[in-house]
């Protein structure tokens, strides 16, 4: 356990720094912790976590009475099928079954290439090749990466006939592949959830044993006791187990407004831990999953992944 203190030093400005207390039940000093990852404190000179300061007339004072300038999400880039693939994949990639049924088909002659019956499970086709299953031409769905600033209100689901806002809502018709959300955020939990079509790792990300931390900026009902933040940190005994956290903080001098660092995955974990010292979370705002943040994205703003964040999310090369 570690308590950090700053007191009458100044900063760069000039001005005092503020005070923060920060405990964890990590062993690793400050240089060993990533820079751009481990901090709870908001910039001084941004005006959210995560939302950076445009340079755009969008941020020059207004006269009263003059609507701001309403940013676009940035434009998303479709991705696309590149070079061969093997038939089997081609055909999954579809939706229609799985390899091993797609395999299946080729062997008892149920898929043509281009017109011609085709029975080698090793043959490779591209995007532009005319593939039947019984007749039936087959085109395949590209997997598609999405990260969304999720707004508070909304529910994460595919549709729910009871619900008048989801998910789902803010990005219909803007992405032609058919993704689903990651997990799940509470309706009135807000910050970085992923979207993809990629099941397998859908599943990898959201299985009991992904063990990669998660941050959360957290407001409570009242103020959180320092003696209650070392409770958190050796661990607390829920109804489904032992759980503590790996770090926690105070956000800008308020003892309402901590960031958590935790690993466990589980169901409304943040919401429990508190409850369990009979604090109420008013606001819960994810703001780091997956090795990504929601920087550059506003609340309901969504983009495709790079390539890089893309393959770094499937090999898994992040805290």
């Amino acid at each position: 356990m570690q308590t950090n203190k700053n007191s009458g030093r100044k900063g760069p400005e000039g001005r005092p720094r503020r005070k923060r207390i920060a405990v964890s039940n990590r062993k690793e000093s400050d240089q060993d912790r990533p820079r751009r990852e481990g901090g709870y404190s908001k910039p001084r000179h941004e005006g959210r976590y995560g939302k950076p300061r445009h340079k755009d007339d969008s941020d020059r004072p207004r006269s009263r009475g003059t609507a701001p300038r309403k940013r676009s999400a940035p434009q998303p880039k479709q991705p696309k099928i590149q070079g061969e693939i093997r038939l089997n994949r081609f055909i999954a990639n579809s939706g229609l079954c799985s390899r091993r049924e797609a395999d299946v088909f080729i062997e008892t002659g149920l898929v043509s290439v281009n017109g011609k019956t085709e029975t080698r499970l090793g043959v490779k086709v591209t995007a532009s090749d005319d593939v039947r299953v019984n007749g039936r031409r087959i085109k395949p769905e590209v997997k598609a990466y999405l990260i969304m600033n999720k707004p508070k209100g909304f529910v994460t689901t595919m549709k729910d006939k009871h619900a008048e806002k989801t998910v789902m809502d803010l990005i219909a018709g803007q992405c032609e592949q058919r993704v689903y959300p990651v997990g799940r955020l509470d309706k009135n939990t807000m910050g970085v959830l992923l979207f993809t079509n990629d099941g397998e790792l859908a599943e990898k990300l959201t299985h009991p044993s992904y063990d990669k931390k998660k941050i959360y900026q957290v407001k409570l009902d009242k103020n959180l006791k320092k003696e209650d933040m070392d409770k958190l940190v050796r661990g607390v005994e829920l109804e489904d187990g032992f759980m503590q956290v790996d770090m926690i903080s105070y956000l800008n001098n308020d003892k309402k407004e901590v960031g958590v660092e935790i690993h466990s995955g589980k169901n409304r974990i943040v919401h429990r831990l508190f409850d369990s010292l009979d604090y109420k979370v008013k606001k819960l705002d994810r703001v780091y999953f997956a090795g990504l943040t929601k920087k550059g994205l506003e609340r309901g703003q969504w983009r495709f992944l790079t390539p890089e964040e893309v393959s770094r999310l499937k090999t898994g090369f992040y805290q």
